[in-house]
């Protein structure tokens, strides 16, 4: 199907050249992000630009070298990165859910950029019954090959949907009926006083920066797992098992 300047150099990973990539897009295929140079332009390239915002694609305009050295072939300025998994939409899932007779159990990882992190978070959610997990469409780790492998294959089971916008999707789960805690160090209260037996999310900040202040605000509840040693703070995928095994804990109470 594709030509010379459209062969990726790993077909599961990765496409290169723009109109490979406008092709891969219109086709329905889950691209993760592309990486643009920064100098690129011309009618061509203006095409590409509309199907990306069509799509809700993230770009990331980059020098010309970090291009090269992901592939030295005729990439034409454009690499697309593709995702291991089909995401979906959280507004599709929710109602779901509903309709179903569930008691949605949802998380939230904003900011998550180790992979290793995200894929042991998404299988404890697996084990534990998260019926979805939501991440930013930006600043977020890669739903790549390396992530469903180190989940166990957990993310080939549990729905993955990527958003644009973390506090609209926030104000969604609320609207919906669904309790939005962070768990952030931040919080005054120990994450046991929560109730969380109603439909939930449970909102997980990045490994550096934590949970985006903005995000915080509109949060129903902001709790904190207890530290008792020197180091401050937990690995972000054990504070996700903590808090995910007190729902389970709440709910079978």
């Amino acid at each position: 199907m594709y030509n010379n300047n459209k062969l990726s150099l790993n077909a599961k990973e990765m496409i290169f050249g723009i109109r490979a990539v406008i092709e891969a897009v219109e086709a329905g295929k889950d691209v993760d992000r592309v990486l643009v140079k920064r100098e690129l332009q011309g009618e061509l390239f203006r095409e590409l630009q509309e199907v990306l915002i069509l799509h809700e694609i993230p770009v990331q305009k980059v020098p010309l070298e970090r291009i090269d050295r992901i592939t030295k072939k005729n990439h034409q300025g454009v690499v697309a990165f593709m995702s291991a998994v089909t995401y979906q939409k959280i507004e599709d899932i929710v109602p779901r859910l509903y309709e179903e007779g569930k008691n949605p159990f949802i998380v939230i990882l904003d900011g998550i950029t180790d992979v290793r992190n995200f894929g042991a978070i998404a299988r404890t959610c697996e084990v534990a019954g998260v019926d979805a997990i939501v991440i930013p469409a930006r600043g977020s780790v890669r739903v790549s090959a390396d992530a469903v492998k180190t989940s166990a294959g957990a993310l080939h089971t549990i729905p993955v949907c990527r958003e644009l916008n973390m506090r609209d999707t926030v104000q969604f789960l609320r609207n919906s009926g669904i309790k939005v805690v962070a768990a952030t160090e931040k919080a005054a209260e120990n994450y046991t006083s929560s109730t969380l037996t109603d439909p939930v999310a449970i909102l997980m900040g990045g490994e550096d920066v934590g949970i985006a202040p903005e995000l915080l605000k509109i949060c129903d509840d902001l709790v904190k797992i207890p530290i008792f040693g020197t180091i401050q703070s937990l690995n972000v995928s054990v504070a996700a098992g903590v808090m995910l095994y007190e729902v389970i804990r709440q709910r079978t109470q």
